[in-house]
C-alpha cells in the first residue's frame, strides 16, 4: 500500500468540510489518507487480509453514506476508527458463534502489520539474548492476539499495534478512560500468561 504524506488537522478539516458538502474528490483524499491504517487496524483483528479489504472498504462506504452527519466532536480518525471497530467486532463476533473458533494463522498484510511496539515489546517480547527469531516469535504473539476477546483485542491493536493514546481509544470504543486502561492492562496479562511457555522455551527453560 501506498504511504501517504501527512496532514495537519487543518487540512484534514477542510477537506472533511469539502467532503460534506458533497465532493467526492475530496472524500476520495480522506480516502487515500487514511485506508492503510483502517486496513491495518482491520487486518490485526481478525487476521484475514481478504475479510479485512472487505471491512475496511465497508467502512468508507459506511463513512460517505453518512459523512453528512459528521459533527467533528471527534477527530475524523477518531470517527473512521469507530465505524471500523463496530464492524470489525461484529465481523468477529459472528465468525466466532458460526465457527466457534477463529483462524489463527492468516497472514496479516499491508503496512508494518508484522511490527510490535510499546509497551507490548516490554511486557510480553523483551528479555535475555537468545529469544526466538523476529518472524517467528510475532506469529506466536499475532496468534496470542487473535484469542483474545473482541474488547480486548481491539483495545491492545489500537494502543500498542496502531499507536493510540488511551483518549482517543476511549472516544473510539465509547467507553471509560478507565476501562480503556482496565482492559488493555488485563489483555496484557492474558498475553503474557499464553506466551509463557514460548519465551521460557526461548530461554532455554
Amino acid at each position: 500500500m501506498t504511504t501517504r504524506v501527512e496532514l495537519s488537522p487543518s487540512q484534514v478539516q477542510r477537506l472533511v468540510e469539502r467532503a460534506r458538502s458533497g465532493d467526492t474528490l475530496a472524500f476520495d483524499e480522506l480516502v487515500s489518507l487514511y485506508m492503510d491504517k483502517i486496513y491495518s487496524y482491520v487486518a490485526r483483528m481478525v487476521g484475514d487480509p481478504s475479510e479485512a479489504e472487505d471491512i475496511a472498504q465497508e467502512t468508507f462506504v459506511k463513512a460517505f453514506r453518512n459523512i453528512k452527519s459528521f459533527r467533528g466532536a471527534s477527530s475524523f480518525q477518531t470517527w473512521l476508527y469507530r465505524i471500523a471497530s463496530n464492524l470489525t467486532i461484529d465481523a468477529v463476533r459472528r465468525r466466532k458463534r458460526r465457527e466457534n473458533t477463529i483462524s489463527l494463522d492468516a497472514p496479516v498484510e499491508g503496512g508494518d502489520a508484522g511490527q510490535i511496539t510499546r509497551e507490548l515489546e516490554d511486557v510480553t517480547l523483551a528479555g535475555p539474548s537468545g529469544r526466538l527469531e523476529t518472524a517467528e516469535l510475532q506469529r506466536h504473539v499475532h496468534r496470542a492476539i487473535q484469542e483474545l476477546s473482541p474488547k480486548l483485542r481491539a483495545v491492545v491493536v489500537l494502543y500498542e499495534l496502531q499507536g493510540l493514546s488511551y483518549e482517543e481509544i476511549a472516544e473510539i470504543l465509547r467507553c471509560p478512560l478507565g476501562t480503556v486502561k482496565s482492559r488493555l492492562f488485563n489483555a496484557r496479562m492474558e498475553l503474557k500468561e499464553k506466551l509463557r511457555d514460548i519465551l521460557a522455551e526461548s530461554d532455554g527453560g
